[in-house]
């Protein structure tokens, strides 16, 4: 009986979890972009691909929830610049490409 409740909590957990890739290139782009987007499997999966490719994950529900509505290849919508941009300086600094930043 605890086995079956364990299954169908993991499958709910799988079900529950959300991510979404986003991808900027500062010389053609307007602004980041979603490239991926999904839940449960899907969700692992992009983050798994993000792992093999040394692609830094943040984790952040409430912008996943508000990314999530946008479609592939969207750009973000300008009043989630700042949450990004916070999270491209953090992800900058940690990797210590902070130089990278200067200018933008």
């Amino acid at each position: 009986m605890e086995k079956d409740s364990k299954e169908k909590r993991d499958k709910l957990n799988e079900v529950l979890q959300r991510a979404v890739a986003l991808q900027y290139d500062i010389e053609v782009d307007n602004a980041p972009k979603v490239v991926a987007k999904g839940q449960g499997r899907v969700a692992e999966n992009i983050i798994e691909k993000g792992a093999d490719a040394d692609v830094r994950v943040y984790k952040d529900e409430k912008l996943v929830d508000s990314l999530f509505g946008l479609q592939i290849n969207e750009e973000i919508p300008e009043e989630l610049y700042q949450a990004v941009a916070e999270i491209i300086f953090y992800i900058y600094n940690v990797d210590g490409k902070r130089g990278m930043l200067d200018g933008l």
